[in-house]
């Protein structure tokens, strides 16, 4: 019998017993065991998520023109919709129509020019949160957000779950550190499958599959030259496993466009790594200084010097100062069990490359990930609804184009008798030829040559495809007003914009919860900014405008999706409200040109301005605007900043002396 320790054999009592990180290293003293353990965790869920991504490939594939390709079973046989279609003698059309929607729905997207920005809690502290705002600016700019979200809603609308990755570091194709936003594919995403609320607040386990280079895996984990020695060993006898890797048939995709399998990637010159972050538990105490109204957590470890201390110290200093004990303001302790977020990046041996506890300030995992519709656990997305109703549409075409093709269609009647031994080939020629001549002895029947062009039959395909055009538009939402037909001659633009309106009305439960997805990424770009820039960084994007760092770093904000700046909605409503302060006297036209919004000539114009004051300050007569600043304010102007300028100048056209 093997006479094993007791160490290795029985549970740790006491403290150590309840952290779950150091429970797990005393059961698996080898490494590599605990690291196969958090695999076969993560391999589960990978493995349940196996009807999403089948799904999304689907949904994928009639997005992109692929609509024959399911697969159907005839006479015992297994073959694609396209091969049956083919085997028939038909041609497989198709009329892809899902491909436009979802560009409308995109573009409908787009066209609401909204961005995410941030608002102090305290209004005081607003002037903070512009400079916040400013900073996520650049940091949206250095990341290509616009493209980003863009390809997000196109995720979101074929899969129903756009993937994001937040993270602060070194960009090695960029060769910049900064805050980056990464696309991650949701066929190389392990959620947790257990999740059922909305909003991922009971999400407990992520993880992503990484394929990277033997380059990019020395740059990220090889610190010391034997750390180089160790990766070097484990990934190169990876490269030799290759009996064990599934097949993307075996896996259901046929395309092999999806991760086939979880553990060894489809090139295998290439390095799989699996990054896992999960929640782990340990105690804690829940402190509350009831001096300074702060809330803070505190190990037991370090209890002693941040309470136990503080608070002996608090009561030297009252008894001093004659202050009763009922009255003194300690910090008080709650015991508690905390759960935190520990992430680990694995090989596909189990060996753990790197692990720790969550280094960002919003304590949670760099993903960011919205599942909708998010109902029972299940994903149902915008483009499945609208998959059968193309089909149908596609068969009707392929219906037609039978009917059309057996149809006859200018076929020759030719009377036997009246060929008088010549080929019938020759006397068809002869027919279709232009001033062709046929000579021929008329059969005694009197019957002559006939050409016969038959109708194809009208079995109703007509109005059961337009129904099906129809219906598409009703269950995807994305009605003609939307997409930009159905208007008419004299249809003024209010009523226009209008009907636009209502049609987008079926669509706001779909974009409000793709702002979510925008609300909570930028709320983790925003802590990573409050986390890692420090001032020079700072001064050098903002500039030195007496910023309160401090501030900045520890302010409480919210965001929320609210019209861009940039956006034509937005400078209107900003152009007409400045009018408007304009006309009640509040300011004069040099304060208008310079506050107002798309006004390209407004800097030129303001010149002419200050020219003619200083003209008549001379007591000169000033000068009216000259020909030149007059053509470019015809030439860059658009309407709406012309009505305006002339409402501010009281019905007047640029080029009076009265502006000032």
């Amino acid at each position: 019998m093997k006479l094993h320790r007791l160490s290795r054999v029985k549970l740790p009592t006491g403290e150590k017993s309840l952290d779950s990180v150091k429970r797990s290293k005393a059961i698996n003293s080898n490494e590599r065991s605990r690291g196969q353990e958090i695999l076969m965790e993560a391999q589960g869920y990978y493995s349940s998520g196996y009807r999403f991504r089948n799904e999304r490939e689907r949904n994928k594939r009639y997005t992109y023109g692929d609509q024959w390709g399911d697969v159907v079973c005839v006479d015992g046989k297994m073959m694609t919709e396209e091969e049956y279609i083919k085997m028939q003698g038909q041609v497989p059309l198709k009329n892809n129509l899902i491909r436009r929607l979802v560009r409308n729905v995109i573009g409908s997207y787009v066209n609401q020019g909204t961005e995410p920005r941030s608002t102090a809690r305290d209004r005081d502290e607003q002037p903070q949160a512009e400079t916040l705002n400013t900073l996520l600016e650049y940091v949206m700019q250095v990341n290509e957000m616009d493209e980003m979200y863009s390809f997000a809603m196109r995720e979101f609308l074929i899969s129903g779950m756009p993937v994001m990755r937040k993270w602060y570091g070194w960009n090695t194709a960029l060769q910049k550190e900064d805050c980056w936003t990464s696309s991650v594919s949701p066929n190389m995403f392990v959620p947790d499958s257990n999740m059922r609320d909305p909003r991922g607040w009971d999400c407990q386990f992520v993880g992503e599959i990484h394929d990277v280079s033997r380059n990019e895996l020395m740059t990220q984990f090889a610190k010391t030259p034997a750390e180089y020695a160790r990766l070097d060993k484990i990934y190169s006898y990876a490269r030799e496993v290759r009996s064990g890797n599934m097949t993307f048939e075996e896996f259901g995709f046929g395309d092999g466009s999806a991760s086939a399998d979880f553990l060894l990637p489809q090139d295998t010159t290439l390095c799989r790594v699996i990054e896992v972050w999960r929640k782990e538990s340990k105690p804690r105490y829940r402190c509350h200084d009831w001096n300074t109204g702060e809330l803070f957590l505190c190990d037991p470890k370090d209890y002693d010097a941040m309470v136990a201390a503080e608070n002996a110290k608090r009561q030297a200093m009252a008894m001093r100062n004659g202050i009763p004990e009922d009255e003194i303001p300690y910090i008080t302790a709650e015991w508690f069990m905390d759960s935190y977020w520990c992430y680990y990046y694995l090989s596909p041996f189990g060996d753990i490359l790197a692990e720790g506890e969550t280094p960002y300030k919003h304590k949670s995992h760099p993903y960011v990930f919205k599942p909708y519709p998010f109902v029972d656990g299940e994903i149902h997305s915008f483009v499945e609804d609208v998959i059968d109703p193309q089909r149908y549409i596609n068969r009707n075409f392929i219906t037609l184009d039978w009917i059309w093709r057996a149809s006859a269609k200018g076929v020759l009647m030719i009377p036997e008798d009246c060929l008088n031994g010549q080929d019938p080939q020759d006397f068809a020629d002869q027919w279709a030829r232009f001033n062709g001549v046929i000579v021929y002895k008329p059969s005694k029947s009197g019957a002559v040559p006939n050409q016969i062009s038959a109708n194809s039959a009208n079995v109703g395909i007509y109005e059961f495809l337009n129904y099906q055009l129809k219906s598409m538009e009703d269950i995807s939402g994305v009605s003609a007003a939307l997409q930009g037909k159905g208007s008419f001659a004299g249809e003024s633009g209010s009523h226009a914009q209008m009907m636009i309106q209502q049609a987008a009305t079926s669509l706001v439960d779909l974009f409000r919860s793709f702002n979510s997805f925008v609300i909570e990424g930028t709320r983790k770009d925003l802590k990573n900014i409050q986390q890692f820039y420090d001032e020079k960084r700072i001064h050098q994007i903002v500039g030195d405008k007496g910023v309160d760092l401090k501030g900045i770093k520890d302010l409480d904000f919210d965001v929320s999706v609210v019209q861009s700046p940039s956006s034509q909605q937005y400078k209107a409503w900003a152009n007409d409200f400045l009018i408007n302060l304009y006309n009640s006297k509040a300011f004069d036209i040099k304060t208008l040109l310079r506050v107002a919004k798309d006004l390209p000539y407004a800097d030129a114009l303001l010149q002419q301005l200050e020219s003619q004051e200083a003209q008549m300050a001379q007591g000169q007569m000033p000068d009216s605007v000259s020909p030149e600043i007059m053509q470019q304010i015809q030439q860059q102007s658009n309407p709406q900043a012309m009505a305006m300028l002339q409402r501010a100048m009281g019905g007047q056209q640029p080029g009076g002396g009265s502006m000032v």
